[in-house]
């Protein structure tokens, strides 16, 4: 089995050393250095750490106007309540004001798992895709967790990058180069196409393993930026593959998904099938259980996609 590594762990360690080289960075946290596991953080820039306790809302608006005095505010907070909460600051001090504001989305998905449905994010992806001028970023791995924070604090702008806590396994080679905007294929096929992002990677992976064992060669993508999207990585799997099975840690609606199918349907439609969270409230349980639970493994990946081909061979 392969090692698993917590993304957390990759996130603090990449803000220290981007603070180390750069003295605009600093964070803005809701009570929240140690879910962050930025605690290193803040004991070695204690001078660039603000807590605001728990108040989302002031806690975004405040980041807005750090950036407005040249400052680079990573703000870092439980993903439910940075997005649920403060989602009017984001889109009005933040994207509309154009604010060099990254926003930490921690704990994403179902992570939080007993704490149950007000702790599950199952809708930040469909809330932050929405709103004009913010990239969205979801890094799969620990390696592009590093990278994508990295881009993040030296591009101009605001940013959302969602940062999981459940561990996972290292997907890419050690000579990746992570881009905003640029899906990274993992595994060449040309019966289906699986699209994943986050945690989710690493089971379409081993998704695709199960089906290759009956037959069907499955792509898999790391469609690790989803505002913007790649729409050309979209279209080729359309064209190339005939079906496109999404994987995410999100509800159906909104999300990675949603967003897929919105290029597919506008350019080159073909038979999908959007794996998450079927538009409910996700239950209380452990991670492991919500996630067999909701089908969101590699059996159920593969049996969504051998669905697909079946009913092509069956026509």
């Amino acid at each position: 089995m392969s090692a698993l590594f917590d993304c957390r762990d990759a996130f603090a360690e990449a803000l220290e050393d981007v603070a180390l080289h750069d003295p605009r960075i600093c964070a803005v946290v809701n009570d929240s250095v140690g879910s962050s596991k930025i605690g290193d953080f803040a004991r070695r820039f204690p001078e660039r750490l603000i807590n605001v306790g728990i108040a989302e809302q002031t806690m975004v608006g405040l980041a807005a106007g750090l950036a407005n005095a040249g400052k680079i505010p990573f703000v870092c907070a439980a993903s439910c309540f940075l997005t649920g909460r403060a989602l009017e600051q984001i889109k009005a001090d933040v994207a509309y004001s154009d604010a060099n504001v990254k926003l930490c989305g921690m704990s994403p998905g179902m992570a939080y798992g007993e704490l149950g449905p007000t702790h599950h994010s199952i809708e930040d992806l469909a809330w932050t895709r929405a709103i004009a001028n913010l990239t969205v970023i979801v890094p799969a791995d620990p390696l592009e967790t590093d990278q994508a924070l990295r881009v993040a604090a030296e591009m101009y702008g605001p940013v959302f990058l969602r940062i999981a806590r459940m561990p996972v396994p290292v997907v890419h080679e050690d000579g990746y180069r992570f881009t905003i905007g640029r899906a990274d294929q993992l595994r060449p096929g040309r019966d289906v196409t699986l699209i994943a992002n986050g945690t989710m990677v690493s089971r379409a992976l081993d998704g695709a393993e199960l089906l290759a064992v009956a037959g069907v060669d499955a792509r898999v993508l790391n469609m690790s930026t989803v505002r913007p999207i790649d729409r050309e990585a979209i279209i080729a799997a359309a064209a190339e593959t005939g079906h496109i099975v999404t994987v995410e840690e999100h509800s159906v609606y909104g999300g990675l998904g949603s967003a897929v199918a919105e290029v597919v349907c506008t350019t080159l439609p073909v038979p999908m099938r959007i794996l998450g969270v079927p538009g409910v409230f996700a239950p209380t349980g452990s991670v492991s259980w919500l996630l067999e639970h909701f089908n969101l493994t590699p059996t159920g990946i593969r049996d969504a996609a051998f669905e697909l081909v079946e009913a092509r061979l069956a026509a």
